[in-house]
């Protein structure tokens, strides 16, 4: 009874210890300005839960990678950083740094800054990127152009290691084969378009029709509400 008793109270102690720093963790979000003003400190460590295709088309200076879609390689990486300095993280749109963020977090990481909207809003506010491969980009003008005249026209914003670009795919390709106007963009090189449109997150669906843009929807959806953007 005494030993039940002791290993009750040591179990309950855990569970308290493991709440208590839970419960007291930091978990921020920082806009890109106030995130690339806080990297630069003494203390902080800096990860890129991306690729590394997307790390080797350009990242944060400084930025450890380590994939989370690859999670055995994720967690072998992150072994090695100190969970009791600030650790900032990013992605492309903010997605998978969030959850990562969730995972760090539960593992005992002490304090975690995430770049809110990922590498995207980073573009966005002309912040600079490390190793970044100079790629032709398309003009606004140019991309116009190139829609047909007096149709509606789907324009799919995605990337090759996007998880849920991969998951539309068979539908965007159903589509085209039932005779859809459908324009696809890699938004993970054609960054200046990226940034002149808005697109925050991919995929971005955006319907054009003349050259002026109807509507748009972000992420996985069905294939008739993609059919609606077309109607």
């Amino acid at each position: 009874m005494r030993y039940l008793s002791k290993l009750t109270k040591q179990l309950t102690l855990l569970f308290f210890l493991t709440f208590t720093s839970y419960f007291f963790a930091q978990k921020i979000d920082l806009a890109p300005k106030l995130f690339y003003d806080s990297i630069h400190t003494k203390q902080a460590q800096l990860l890129d839960v991306r690729t590394s295709n997307e790390y080797a088309q350009g990242h944060i200076s400084g930025a450890f990678q380590a994939d989370w879609n690859n999670f055995a390689q994720f967690k072998e990486r992150v072994a090695s950083l100190d969970k009791h300095s600030p650790l900032y993280i990013y992605c492309l749109a903010g997605s998978r740094s969030a959850a990562a963020q969730e995972w760090l977090i539960k593992e005992g990481f002490e304090t975690v800054i995430n770049l809110r909207g990922g590498i995207n809003s980073w573009n966005l506010e002309d912040l600079p990127l490390e190793g970044k491969k100079e790629t032709e980009q398309l003009s606004m003008e140019d991309f116009l152009a190139s829609l047909p005249p007096n149709k509606t026209v789907l324009v799919d914003f995605g990337a090759e290691w996007c998880p849920p670009c991969k998951k539309m795919n068979p539908i965007i390709d159903e589509l085209n084969m039932e005779g859809a106007e459908i324009i696809r963009v890699d938004g993970g090189s054609q960054t200046q378009l990226v940034k002149e449109l808005h697109v925050e997150s991919f995929p971005t669906f955006i319907s054009f029709k003349n050259g002026k843009e109807i509507t748009r929807i972000t992420g996985v959806c069905s294939k008739e509400t993609l059919q609606k953007l077309l109607d």
